[in-house]
Parts: structure tokens; sequence; C-alpha cells
């Protein structure tokens, strides 16, 4: 156990005080703040400038309240009109191929920004909007109310109605998501929050264990590499080398965890928000000490059998691909975290922390789902350290070509 110790003290020490882990404690922070923060802020942005929009109108009915609603309803910082719109071709004797190969050019030339081409009939009415990009979805949602909003009148005041009697029958609802707890007591949790609790748990579970997985393989491979291996296990057993790499660096993971926990508690305190409930902190904890020594496992025992860094490369971007596989699913795991295809993934060891890091947060599964996993991850990692045991007992001093896996299997069987 000493051996096993002084191991893990150099490898803590080793790097926590390179400047790459500094940079990256205090960086990583910032990256995942600023990749949740930027995009609202840049996608909120209000144009510049006022943009020009083409209005092909077979009907001839709707361009003059369309272009009131627009200019007017819609305004820049300056109070100019955000759209201005351009008739491009309107009444029923226009000719709509021409009128469309028009406005097609006029598009890409850039003389307008875009056009919509608006064909009512009956009851439905078919709206396309073009331009050289698709990416602004606000446009095409503020051209569908106004148009929405200028039909219905129109087919009350053919009704014989009187269109104001429209807008005063209008109602604004505003739906908001609660949470209740087990007990069925209401909760201050929206959706906002608990999507945040839960991606930021997996964002920060991913990019520790990547970031120190690779660290744990660059290690084996540097040390294979200069041969300095050789005199490692010449003072200690290869499974006491093993287990104080895993030591080590599994400290410079909870380091780091316990770094942005106090950023996180911080910044809670100082803007007056909860963005996590304390219990479900504390299980949030227990899955990512688990998830981190299985990986550890995994990686070791990737790494140990490599000789160059373009091996170490291929085999940890497979790994990074399972670890990517639950923040794909974030989505679709809110919107039914019971789903049956959802529960499966949970107990496959790979996914088993991921996921319930996302299930916790929105909705606590039962206490018999929590032990099971739990119970599964610790089988997992004494199954996985003891294969890595042997992988790595054999690995580190293999050298020359990488062997197969069908070796691998050999190893893991004979011990």
């Amino acid at each position: 156990m000493t051996k096993i110790l002084v191991i893990a003290r150099w490898e803590y020490m080793e790097k926590v005080k390179s400047k790459i882990f500094l940079v990256g404690l205090l960086l990583t922070p910032l990256i995942m703040i600023g990749m949740g923060v930027l995009p609202t802020l840049f996608v909120s942005q209000e144009d510049e400038h006022s943009r020009i929009i083409g209005v092909i109108d077979p009907g001839g009915t709707i361009i003059e309240p369309f272009t009131h609603r627009m200019q007017t309803r819609y305004l820049l910082k300056n109070r100019q009109p955000n759209y201005i719109v351009l008739p491009l071709a309107v009444g029923t004797g226009i000719n709509v191929d021409d009128a469309v190969a028009d406005a097609n050019r006029r598009v890409a030339s850039d003389q307008i920004d875009g056009y919509f081409f608006f064909q009512g009939s009956g009851r439905d009415s078919l709206i396309e909007y073009r331009s050289k990009t698709v990416g602004d979805f606000a446009l095409p949602a503020r051209i569908e109310e106004v148009l929405k909003t200028i039909v219905a009148e129109q087919r009350v005041q053919a009704l014989g109605l009187d269109p104001a009697v429209l807008r005063q029958i209008a109602v604004k609802m505003d739906v908001r998501s609660v949470k209740l707890s087990a007990k069925g007591e209401k909760e201050n949790a929206g959706f906002e929050r608990v999507f945040l609790s839960a991606y930021v748990f997996l964002m920060m579970l991913f990019l520790l264990i990547v970031t120190s997985g690779q660290m744990l393989v660059r290690s084996v491979i540097e040390e294979k590499s200069n041969r300095i291996v050789e005199v490692l296990v010449s003072s200690c057993s290869p499974t006491e080398l093993m287990a104080g790499k895993v030591l080590g660096l599994s400290g410079l993971g909870l380091t780091q965890m316990a770094f942005w926990a106090l950023i996180g508690v911080a910044a809670s305190l100082q803007f007056g928000m909860q963005l996590i409930d304390p219990g479900h902190a504390l299980l949030l904890v227990v899955y990512f000490i688990l998830g981190y020594l299985f990986y550890a496992a995994i990686f070791i025992a990737a790494g140990s059998p490599l000789n160059t860094e373009q091996e170490a490369q291929q085999i940890t971007s497979y790994l990074v691909l399972v670890l990517i596989l639950p923040i794909v699913l974030a989505l679709p795991a809110m919107k039914d975290p019971n789903a049956t295809w959802i529960k499966i993934l949970t107990y496959i060891p790979f996914l088993t922390p991921t996921m319930m890091a996302m299930r916790i947060p929105i909705q606590m599964p039962m206490l018999w789902e929590i032990l099971l996993t739990i119970v599964i991850m610790l089988i997992s990692i004494a199954g996985a350290m003891v294969a890595a045991g042997r992988i790595f007992r054999i690995g580190i001093l293999s050298t020359g070509k990488s062997p197969k896996l069908k070796e691998i299997f050999r190893w893991i069987k004979n011990g």
C-alpha cells in the first residue's frame, strides 16, 4: 500500500503542477459557460439594419395589411423598420412562374434578403419563404404570425363580422412547466434549470474522463517508450503501479471537480439561484466517482498494450464516441426519462453514470433502480480493474507490434 501511495502521490503532484492542468482548471468553466451563454446571446441579438423582403401575392389581398404590420410592429433600435416589404408581383393577372424566376434572380444578386410566395386556397394557405439561408428562425415565424392574423381577420369580415371582435376575443396564455417532487410538492425547478444541471454534469464528466484518460494513456506510453517502466516494475509490482496511477489521476479528477463545484456554489450564492438540489448533487457525485473509476480502468487497459501516440489517439477516440452518446440523447431523455429504451441504456455500465446523471435531475428514479445501478457499477469496476490489471501486467513490457484483440483476451483469461 505504501508503494501505491508513493506512485499515486507522484502522478498527482506531477500533473497538478503542470501549466496545462492549471490552464484547463480555469479555462474549462469559461468554455462551458461560453457554450451555454454565447449561442443564446447571438441568437437573441437584433438586426443592425433593415432587411428587404419581397412578396408575391397572386390574390392581391394581403400585401397592404402585411406591409403595414411588418413595418410598424418590428422596429430596430433606431426606430426604423426591421423589415422593408417590397411587392414583386401582386394581383390575379400576374404570371407566377415569371414572378418566381425574377424573385430568385433578385435573391441571388443580393437585391433582396428573401421573398415569400403566398397562395391562399379555401381554409388552408401555403406560405413558402425563400432566401439564401435557412437558419433564420425568427423571420419565417414572424411572417407566419402576421399572415395568420391578417387571413383570420379577412375571413371574419367575409362572414359579416367586425374584425375588431377577433382582437377582443384573442387570448394569450403562458404555459409553464413546474416540477413536482415524489411527495407531490411543488419544486422551484423549470425546464432550463433541470436541463442545465443535467447537461453541465454530463459535460464535466465527459471532459474529466477524456482529459484524465488521455493523461493515463500517454503516461503509460511515455514510460514504455523511455524504458522507465522496466525500472519501475523492478521496485514494485505491475498491479501496484497501475493502482497508483489510477489513484493519483482519480485524485486529480476530484480536485478539478471540487474546484468547479466551489465556482458553482459561489455563483449560486452571488446570484441567488440554486442550480441543483443538494440531495441530487450527492447522488451525482457518487455516480461521477463510479464512472470515473470504471473509465480509468478501461483507459489503462486500452493504453497499456499500445506503443505510439497515434494508436492511443485512435483508441481514445472510440471511447470518446461512447461518452458523447448520452450528450446527444439529452433532449429525448428530458422528454421521457422513464422510456423503456432510456432505462435499458441505464443498465449498460459504459452509459450508467451519464444516463443516471440525466435522469436524476429530471425525475428521480426509484430507489431500487439507484441501488441496482450502483451495484452494477461496483461489479463492473471490479471486473474492469481485474481485466485491466492482467492486461497491464503484460502490456507494459510488450514492445514492437501491438497485440491483436484475440491475444488480449487470452491475457485476461490466463491472468
